[in-house]
C-alpha cells in the first residue's frame, strides 16, 4: 500500500493497540492482516475463524480493538460482541462486515459494538473507525448511518439547535461524516484539545450524550 493511499492524519495520531481479527473468510483474513500490518502502531495479536473462537481469544488476549464479521460460523459476531462486551466492557470493537440490514446494523449496536464499517471500504476508514473507536467514540459507516437515524427516537425540540457558532457546525459536520478528533483537528487546523472542547460544547448545546446522537440531532433539523 503506497503512502497516499493512507489516512495519513490518522495514521500519526493511533497510539499502540493490539488488535484481534474475527472473520472466517479467508481472503478477508488475509488482506486485513496486510492492510493493518502497515501501522507500526497495530499488532495482531491473533485471528478467529468463528464467534465461539472469537469469545475465547478476546478472554485470552485481551486486546485493545476487534475487528468482527457478523456472519460467522457457530456463534454470529453480534452475540460474540454482546459475550466479550459483558466481561471487557472496555475493549473496543469494530464491525467489518457485508451485512447492511436495519435489524442488524441496530442489533450490532445494540450488543456493544464501538464502529460499524461496510466490507469493500478503503482501508482509510477502517482506520478512522480504530481510531474513533480507541477515543471512546462511534463510528458508523456513512452507507449505514441514516439506517440507524430512521430506528433512533426523534430528539427532543431545543431552542438550543439553531445557536451553534460557525465553527462548532462545521466540527458537527465532520462528526456526521464521521471523521475522528486527530481528522478534524488536521483539516479545521486545530487543536486535538480545543476539536474536544468544541464537541462537549456542541453536546451540551444539543442535550446528548455522544456523538452519535449529536449527528442524529444534526441530520434530523438540517443543521448539516
Amino acid at each position: 500500500m503506497s503512502d497516499e493511499t493512507r489516512a495519513p492524519h490518522v495514521a500519526t495520531e493511533l497510539p499502540s493497540l493490539r488488535v484481534l481479527i474475527v472473520e472466517d473468510d479467508p481472503m478477508m483474513q488475509l488482506g486485513l492482516e496486510q492492510s493493518l500490518e502497515d501501522y507500526p502502531q497495530l499488532t495482531i495479536v491473533g485471528q478467529a475463524t468463528d464467534g465461539y473462537l472469537g469469545v475465547e481469544m478476546a478472554l485470552k488476549f485481551k486486546p485493545d480493538v476487534i475487528v468482527m464479521d457478523i456472519g460467522l460460523p457457530r456463534l454470529d459476531g453480534i452475540e460474540a460482541t454482546r459475550q466479550i462486551k459483558a466481561v471487557l466492557p472496555d475493549v473496543r470493537i469494530v464491525m467489518l462486515t457485508s451485512h447492511t440490514t436495519e435489524n442488524e446494523v441496530i442489533a450490532a449496536l445494540s450488543s456493544g459494538a464501538d464502529a460499524y464499517c461496510i466490507k469493500g471500504t478503503n482501508v482509510d476508514r477502517l482506520i478512522a473507525a480504530i481510531a474513533a473507536a480507541q477515543e471512546g467514540a462511534t463510528y458508523l459507516d456513512p452507507q449505514i448511518a441514516r439506517k440507524v437515524i430512521e430506528h433512533l427516537k426523534p430528539p427532543s425540540p431545543t431552542s438550543n439547535v439553531g445557536h451553534l457558532s460557525q465553527r462548532k457546525l462545521e466540527v458537527l459536520k465532520l462528526m456526521v461524516e464521521g471523521k475522528s478528533n486527530p481528522e478534524i483537528a488536521a483539516e479545521l487546523y486545530l487543536s486535538p484539545n480545543t476539536v474536544k472542547t468544541h464537541i462537549r460544547g456542541i453536546m451540551n448545546k444539543l442535550a446528548v450524550d455522544d456523538r452519535v446522537q449529536a449527528a442524529v440531532v444534526a441530520l434530523r433539523t438540517g443543521l448539516v
